[in-house]
């Protein structure tokens, strides 16, 4: 057996994730697996999936999602459309530190969401959304594109938002230069989805999102790839994309999940990595984790952890 360790002074956050290991700490040593997993796929060369759902992207941990991005240390991108609602808002408004406690009914009469301890004006979301987005979509209307994946949507929207003062922190804008594919499944629940809609009922009825171009971009992806590796943030239609398509070519081979859902409601979210072994999603003999807590907690440490090892700054 191996004894637990006391953790003792760390320099870098690596040091201190690398402790973790040791320490016998609960969900410790599970970030700690988990850092280890992402950087073995990693050295292998592995095709690495990243999913998330929207409610990150309006904190903080958006930073995080971008450098994964701009350092190219995911290859894929499988997300919701309010992805594409938060990384596109801000960079034209801000989002505001809020309360969970916070009176929600005086903060629709004030015209502020809340998103968790998030406040989003409306100023600083549909209405911006709306002001940027119609005059994008008229150019690429304008320019014969009729028909598209959401990949190729999301990557016209990556160049369109290029010369944006912010493009430097917007995952989509990093996504495109890098020629990283972002793939959103459900493309139409989100506000940059109604303004499709709002353009397409406006007299462009052949401007259309053809999901099934995704659908064969996703299984060229995953057959061509030989080893995949998933890091998954949370669960629903982003997560189950992602191991759906590589049960294709029998699994991934290496899986890492962070969540803050039970088991025992039997949801995507709440289920672990080891249940994704039965439907033959993840490899029986793959490396994987699943890691508890909060996603912008773990995320971080964990990402940085990565980029100390690889000498990323």
């Amino acid at each position: 057996m191996k004894p637990v360790k006391d953790i003792r002074d760390a320099n870098t956050v690596n040091d201190l994730i690398k402790q973790f290991s040791d320490a016998g700490g609960f969900t410790a040593t599970k970030l700690a697996d988990a850092t280890d997993v992402m950087e073995r796929a990693h050295n292998e060369g592995c095709m690495a999936f990243l999913s998330f759902p929207a409610a990150i992207v309006a904190t903080g941990t958006r930073g995080v999602l971008r450098d994964l991005v701009k350092h190219k240390l995911v290859d894929a991108i499988i997300t919701t459309c309010g992805t594409l609602d938060h990384d596109l808002a801000r960079l034209w408004e801000d989002y505001y530190h809020g309360s969970f406690d916070a009176d929600d009914a005086a903060l629709h009469r004030e015209g502020i969401n809340r998103l968790g301890n998030v406040f989003v004006p409306n100023d600083s979301y549909g209405i911006v959304l709306e002001q940027k987005l119609q005059p994008i979509f008229k150019r690429l209307y304008e320019g014969g594109v009729r028909d598209f994946s959401t990949r190729e949507l999301i990557a016209h929207v990556g160049k369109a938002i290029k010369n944006e003062t912010k493009a430097d922190e917007s995952v989509i804008y990093w996504a495109w230069r890098n020629n990283i594919p972002v793939f959103v499944p459900g493309p139409t629940d989100g506000a940059f989805g109604y303004q499709l809609w709002l353009f397409w009922q406006d007299g462009h009825k052949d401007f259309n999102v053809n999901v099934m171009k995704d659908e064969s971009e996703l299984d060229a992806l995953v057959n061509a790839a030989k080893k995949t590796a998933a890091l998954m943030v949370g669960g629903g239609i982003s997560k189950h994309h992602t191991i759906w398509w590589n049960q294709f070519r029998g699994g991934l081979d290496y899986a890492v999940q962070i969540t803050s859902a039970p088991e025992w409601d039997g949801s995507l979210s709440g289920a672990r990595t080891r249940e994704a072994v039965s439907w033959g999603k993840i490899k029986a003999d793959a490396r994987h984790v699943t890691v508890e807590g909060d996603a912008t907690v773990l995320l971080p440490l964990m990402v940085t952890s990565l980029k100390q090892r690889l000498n990323i700054k």
